[in-house]
């Protein structure tokens, strides 16, 4: 069973071969596995093999330490997450694993389940089941149709190729071809509203700039501010990525010390805060109005500390 769970199809010499088995042992043995309500299906011939279908019910898994134990720290994090409909569900499948669980397993699950604390989730909670149907389409290629709430709250009827669902950390977004705009367009899943309609298959497309994440990171980090700004940060990109989320900007290396972040903001001002809460040393390469903000704002640091603040230039 551990085999059919880490690859689906297995030819039956193969599965001989790694069991150590004859062909007569394999045969009783998948019989059994059947008897057991495993839906193991084989194919006859020179190619012919078994794979694990899917049944009418759910047969028991087979989970070794470390599966276990992420399926149980998982199961505890879905339960206080933002994922609506699941929480009750979490919450028994984490009872019955624990119940199962070897001593020395359940001792570590409790250590981590006593000494990590999750932080308050503040990101909109979202349906289970328009996650599940939305994920279903886009493995599937088939299109929907669905009512979409904007920012502003203006309702619309969008007809979509979806791609790709992405999880920023507080929210979801689906990435999908608008077949109406005939261009690529980022949803906010929590505004969709029930009643999704699918449709028909569609030819999946390739993602935009060659990645469905960093387009989305666009999308919400970039593209919807009216203001824009492109600024080289003094540091490893991997030190920047410690402190920036995806949501709040994308980052793009240009050195082994530098690299660039695109972002955006309602306001230059607002802007310029959030640059200097960073703590990097930073050039502004554009737009200019921002750099006139960061001097209007050192100034005003500078009168609040005392300094004497010298006129600025003409």
């Amino acid at each position: 069973m551990s085999l059919f769970q880490a690859q689906r199809y297995w030819s039956g010499a193969e599965l001989c071969a790694r069991l150590e088995v004859t062909s007569r042992t394999l045969r009783r043995d998948v019989d059994r596995l059947r008897s057991l309500g495993y839906p193991v299906n084989s194919t006859s011939g020179t190619s012919g093999g078994y794979q694990l279908g899917a049944g009418a019910t759910l047969p028991p898994l087979l989970l070794d330490d470390d599966e276990a134990v992420a399926v149980a720290v998982g199961l505890r994090t879905a339960a206080s997450g933002n994922v609506g409909g699941i929480e009750e569900a979490s919450v028994r499948a984490l009872s019955k694993l624990q119940q199962v669980l070897p001593e020395r397993l359940r001792r570590r699950v409790s250590a981590l389940h006593s000494f990590i604390l999750p932080l308050a989730n503040h990101g909109p909670m979202v349906n289970a089941e328009t996650l599940a149907v939305l994920a279903g389409a886009c493995r599937d290629y088939q299109k929907l149709r669905f009512d979409y709430r904007s920012r502003g709250g203006a309702p619309s009827t969008r007809e979509v190729e979806p791609h790709r669902l992405v999880h920023t950390g507080t929210r979801w977004y689906l990435a999908a071809w608008d077949v109406a705009r005939g261009d690529w367009r980022t949803f906010r899943v929590d505004r969709i509203e029930p009643g999704i309609v699918p449709d028909r298959r569609f030819t999946p497309r390739p993602a935009p700039d060659g990645d469905f994440a960093a387009y989305v990171a666009r999308s919400v980090s970039y593209s919807p501010y009216p203001h824009r700004a492109e600024v080289v940060l003094h540091c490893s990109l991997e030190t920047a990525s410690e402190r920036i989320p995806p949501a709040a900007g994308t980052l793009e290396a240009i050195g082994e010390h530098s690299c660039v972040l695109r972002t955006g903001g309602y306001s230059l001002d607002m802007l310029a805060m959030y640059l200097v809460m960073f703590g990097f040393e930073f050039e502004v390469r554009e737009p200019q109005e921002l750099v006139n903000s960061l001097r209007d704002l050192a100034a005003r640091f500078a009168r609040a500390a005392g300094v004497a603040v010298p006129p600025a230039p003409e």
